[in-house]
């Protein structure tokens, strides 16, 4: 992603450098070189994240001890005494949205000199960083998390090219400018010029030779890049630090991906018909809440949309799981009138308000009234990774469909839990609660998928599976009328659908679903199941990781798996392309295919675990395609309230002068102005913008979700972009409260468990916005406090007591504008603690339930629709 260019020459006179003219590379985002922004991001995200863990299990009064380096291990250490399975795919999947967007910064924004502190843009580039870091609190304040990692990758990329394009750390300089932080100061000895340096700088043969770059680590300047890879590594951990500062220990480690599950999130029709569908969610939601709660898929969140007709809506969110018992006990069917609903609104709803990787469940008994949105649900649904499983209970009003296996208008239904890896099961009112089983299958965070096909029209098929000693409760669902089906093990044991108990496993049967739970106690091998059937059906195997697992980036780290198998699998068709797979280091994959399926497809993965010999097979849940038009969209930029803001975005296809039909939506109804079509040139792209105006009363931090969608008209070729947008009001207080420790008396005896040391802290915000927020970062501390004014300051004074136990004590002040101010004492001497790496200096090692980071190189008109990283 990164890309060089040509600098051009001029003298270096000044106190402090920056690369001029032109774009200047960055460090190297992914690839190229031992350190890179990815590397550097990394080892600090992670080693603020291993501090922070540690200071909340002190204040837990419990031990932090990860056993090891993988995400598994600092997740379980993290998480604490809570039971269960610990799946690290979605803290994978949260770091990865704060890597992928600062490697973009390269690739979409290459000729911005702010970005790259290039062109001497010092002031430009500093406002990125402080409008960036205003909008990552002000997000996180609104529990916005994927809109806050995003827009924090992209302020790091920023002030780490601060180090590797200027001479900051050629004048002797150690350690991070810290006024790049700290917009109430001034930016000093700026000044002078000189060429880039590097292999694609023409300028670096002349005098001066060699250039400032510090990009890449070559043998003329490897002390200078190691020490700019050093100074830029602490400079984001002190970016960290300061959101951290504001946000408060637990939405830190929430922002970071790490919390006991996802959210549960529910999506109900509240039409009249739909009171025992209601009644069967609240006990669905109440029998969660009490069996998760004490265990890590106790959820982090719940989330509430209802839809009825005409209205949809509210969104419902919350921490606290009795607040959600009360919000669906709340709810009330009436209404309605016309048979569909508007299902599709309520959706969009919970997939732009619900985080990445969720878990949506939908109850309905009306085919959907707002079919306009389908386009805009499957480009949702790819871009979130979220799951969507629906519950259809066709009322009597809708007897009209029946009949007709799957009804047509209900069709849609299937379509979009098939594209999510979710299920649609059709059952009547009166066997909900059977179906509704599914629910706390799915609900365990350690969840994998093995296998998913669809056929419509149904086939005789075998569909062959592999099982490996790292999962458990492995289970099968069939979907679909009068279906038959065969399941054989390895060693040729075979189950009939018609048996129910039977030497494999346990068959439950509720509407259209067939539920297959394992009993066997040997389960490994290679599993076949045969299908018997010409009606439509799915097929999905799902097991959950054992205690012991080691998946792809596991304990033990890539290094004792081998991956043997990779390839693109067609979901409803018998279409495979098979790829090759280069291990880029840290469980990172590339995975190159030269050709996909024609279908909707999914990426099968089959290897060999060393240490046990086993061999497994992991696949990924959402759909892709592959498409000739790509839509290319940069929104760097936060949206003020009462302001328009103008996004650019580039089509582009394999044939000239072609027409695009455009649709635009995003999930907060602002006013949009955009093309309604528009025609490529020679060049085959096609260049239009998009302004979007938020209301003056719009709260600061609040996030929308746009969808732009293209279609080639005449074709059936499409694709789309998503992108997430951050209303920030505009900040002109930067000046952090004051904090002061003093009276301090920290005479500690040899035994701590009964002794305390003791401090004064007063805190101020002076004539600023004021103080909001107080908290203790570390310290296992007793206090009281007061409030006095002098001369119209208002003085906030703690008197604290500390554990002898706990030697440290760190206070954080937080004003209404995010400022963070902070003061420290230690009653013993302060040691850093060794970076979060992996033994070799690669990349963190990031293990988790079968992760995949792909990146599918296809053919130059081919894009896929969904490229992002994968974790399976």
């Amino acid at each position: 992603m990164a890309q060089m260019v040509m600098m051009t020459s001029a003298c270096c006179t000044a106190v402090l450098v920056l690369v001029l003219c032109g774009v200047a590379q960055a460090f190297m985002p992914v690839s190229g070189g031992t350190n890179t922004h990815a590397t550097i991001t990394g080892n600090a995200v992670l080693s603020k994240i291993t501090e922070v863990c540690r200071a909340v299990a002190e204040s837990e009064g419990r031990e932090f001890n990860p056993t090891g380096s993988s995400a598994e291990e600092l997740l379980r250490a993290c998480l604490g005494t809570a039971t269960g399975e610990v799946s690290a795919a979605k803290f994978r999947t949260a770091l990865n949205q704060i890597y992928m967007q600062n490697g973009l910064v390269d690739r979409d924004l290459a000729n911005s000199p702010a970005h790259h502190f290039s062109n001497e843009a010092f002031a430009q580039a500093r406002a990125l960083i402080t409008e960036g870091t205003v909008s990552v609190k002000a997000n996180v304040r609104k529990g916005n998390f994927q809109a806050a990692r995003e827009t924090l990758g992209r302020a790091c990329h920023t002030l780490q090219d601060f180090y590797s394009h200027s001479n900051w750390v050629e004048l002797g300089n150690r350690g991070p400018y810290m006024n790049l932080l700290r917009p109430d100061l001034p930016i000093d000895n700026v000044a002078g010029k000189c060429s880039h340096g590097g292999a694609s700088d023409m300028t670096s043969t002349e005098i001066p030779r060699g250039g400032i770059s510090k990009d890449e680590r070559r043998a003329d300047n490897a002390a200078l890049h190691d020490a700019a890879v050093a100074v830029a590594t602490q400079a984001t951990l002190a970016l960290l630090e300061d959101i951290r500062g504001a946000a408060g220990n637990k939405e830190f480690l929430r922002l970071m991906g790490i919390a006991r599950s996802s959210v549960l999130c529910f999506v109900i029709d509240t039409t009249g018909s739909m009171a025992d569908d209601i009644a069967e969610a609240k006990r669905v939601a109440s029998n969660i809440i009490d069996s998760k709660k004490g265990t890590v898929d106790e959820p982090s969140e719940y989330i509430l949309v209802q839809f009825n007709d005409p209205k949809f809506g509210p969104l419902v969110r919350t921490t606290d799981p009795d607040v959600m018992k009360n919000q669906i006990a709340a709810l009330s069917a009436n209404g309605g009138g016309d048979i569909p609903e508007m299902c599709l609104s309520g959706l969009e709803l919970a997939l732009t308000g619900a985080p990445p990787s969720s878990q949506i469940y939908i109850f309905t008994d009306a085919p959907a009234k707002d079919m306009h949105l389908e386009k805009t649900i499957i480009a949702l649904i790819r871009s979130s990774k979220s799951t969507v499983n629906i519950f259809m209970t066709p009322s009597k009003r809708s007897s009209k469909y029946s009949g007709r296996y799957p009804r047509a208008d209900f069709r849609v239904y299937y379509d979009m839990a098939l594209a999510s890896g979710g299920q649609a099961v059709e059952v009547s009112k009166s066997s909900l609660p059977e179906a509704t089983e599914i629910i706390v299958d799915s609900s365990t965070s350690a969840l994998v998928t093995i296998l998913q096909r669809a056929r419509n029209p149904g086939k005789i098929e075998t569909f062959p599976f592999l099982l490996d000693e790292s999962v458990s409760n492995v289970t099968l669902y069939i979907t679909g009328t009068a279906v038959a089906f065969t399941l054989q093990n390895p060693t040729g044991v075979s189950q009939s659908s018609t048996e129910t108990t039977g030497p494999l496993g346990t068959i439950n049967t509720v509407g259209n679903l067939k539920r297959v739970r394992l009993t066997t106690l040997n389960q490994t091998g290679l599993w076949e199941i045969r299908m018997n059937s010409g009606n439509a059906y799915t097929v999905k195997v799902t097991g959950s990781p054992t205690k012991l697992l080691l998946t792809l980036t596991g304990r033990h780290g890539p290094e004792s798996l081998k991956v043997m198998e990779a390839a693109l699998v067609e979901v409803s068709g018998s279409g495979v392309a098979n790829g090759t797979v280069e291990d880029m280091g840290g469980g990172n994959f590339l995975v190159s295919i030269n050709s996909a399926p024609a279908g909707e497809f999914v990426v099968l993965l089959k290897g060999k675990d060393a240490s046990t010999s086993s061999r497994f097979q992991r696949q990924s849940t959402t759909q892709m395609s592959v498409t000739p038009v790509s839509v290319k969209v940069v929104a760097d930029s936060s949206m003020e309230p009462g302001k328009s803001l103008d996004i650019p975005f580039t089509i582009s296809t394999s044939v000239p002068r072609t027409k695009f039909n455009i649709r635009a939506r995003n999930d907060k109804n602002f006013v949009m102005k955009y093309p309604n079509s528009i025609v490529s040139g020679s060049r085959s792209t096609a260049d239009g913008t998009l302004t979007i105006t938020a209301p003056s009363n719009t709260a600061s931090g609040t996030d929308i979700t746009l969808t732009i969608d293209v279609e080639s008209a005449g074709t059936s070729d499409s694709n789309y972009a998503v992108v997430r947008l951050s209303v920030i009001k505009k900040v002109t207080d930067f000046t952090p409260p004051e904090c002061n420790m003093f009276n301090i008396n920290n005479s500690c005896p040899t035994d701590c468990r009964n002794a305390s040391w003791h401090a004064t802290v007063n805190m101020t915000d002076g004539n600023g916005t004021g103080v909001e927020k107080v908290w203790i970062q570390e310290g296992d501390v007793f206090h009281s406090a007061n409030e006095t004014e002098h001369g119209g300051i208002t003085v906030i004074q703690y008197f604290c007591q500390i554990s002898c136990c706990t030697p440290n004590l760190k206070v954080s002040v937080t004003d209404k504008e995010g400022n963070v101010g902070t003061c420290f004492h230690s009653i013993r001497p302060i040691t850093t603690p060794a970076p979060f790496t992996t033994p070799n200096g690669g990349p963190p090692s990031l293990g988790m339930a079968t992760p995949l980071w792909i990146c599918l190189l296809l053919s130059a008109t081919a894009m896929i629709r969904d490229l992002a990283p994968l974790s399976l």
